[in-house]
């Protein structure tokens, strides 16, 4: 989204599941549409975090190649839900531009 009246707000997540709790808590508490919220490596590898989590903490081979990262596109009126959102989902670095 290129115009003025929003920002790209990112974090980053020890594990798979809490970047996929601030997923559901963008979503379900800030109203922020699914499309406009992306899960991505921090780093280049594919990683399940840098911790086991859920399904992962069960498996010797889980791929623990650093951070993960989730960024949205969100409107300035909301970018202060969208922090406490990412921050209660358990987020590191929380940064906008």
């Amino acid at each position: 989204m290129s115009d003025d009246s929003t920002k790209t707000m990112w974090a980053t997540f020890a594990t798979r599941e809490a970047a996929d709790r601030a997923v559901e808590h963008l979503v379900q508490q800030c109203g922020i549409a699914r499309t406009d919220v992306f899960i991505e490596p921090n780093a280049g590898l594919n990683t399940a975090g840098i911790k086991p989590s859920g399904g992962d903490a069960v498996r010797a081979d889980a791929p623990l190649h650093g951070e993960i990262r989730v960024s949205a596109d969100i409107a300035h009126a909301d970018l202060l839900d969208a922090e406490k959102a990412f921050r209660q989902a358990g987020a590191h670095n929380v940064m906008a531009r």
